[in-house]
């Protein structure tokens, strides 16, 4: 069974136009990639678990910061390259990334080293016009981009 995940992408409109909020994953491996490498903040759940309980838990574990409460509209699911689906949510909302504060996991680096570090999980967010997000996204995910314009009618569309 592939694994399942579930995240919310929130967006905003300023003079700029639409934009959307991405995260960087942390750690070692991540560390010097940058296109193709952001995600929407997002989590595992088991069979069971509501999708939209576990993105908005998701979000305030990457984020330390609540998710918006109400407004929710439903992008679906994706499934990316390795085969996780994704099932993903968006909202309007702001959140000042330079203020994010992330839960974290430990990792042993440099493998086969026995040295267990600590990463955050999400080590920056940022706002991105959609155009631009487009080129960040793991590329499975930029559907939702298209899913949030077509769902969402003006004035993110």
């Amino acid at each position: 069974m592939p694994k399942r995940s579930a995240g919310l992408l929130l967006y905003r409109v300023d003079a700029g136009g639409p934009q959307v909020l991405l995260v960087h994953p942390g750690g070692p491996i991540w560390a010097k990639k940058d296109e193709g490498a952001w995600s929407i903040p997002k989590g595992e759940f088991e069979p069971g678990e509501d999708a939209r309980a576990v993105a908005a838990r998701e979000f305030t574990e990457e984020l330390g910061s609540a998710p918006p409460p109400d407004g929710w509209l439903e992008l679906g699911e994706i499934t990316q390259a390795g085969g996780k689906q994704v099932t993903a949510f968006a909202a309007a909302g702001d959140l000042d990334p330079s203020a994010i504060s992330s839960n974290t996991f430990v990792l042993e680096w440099p493998p086969r080293s026995g040295r267990r570090q600590q990463f955050p999980e999400v080590d920056r967010a940022a706002w991105f016009g959609l155009a631009e997000a487009r080129g960040k996204l793991i590329a499975a995910q930029a559907t939702l981009l298209d899913r949030l314009i077509e769902r969402s009618g003006d004035p993110v569309g």
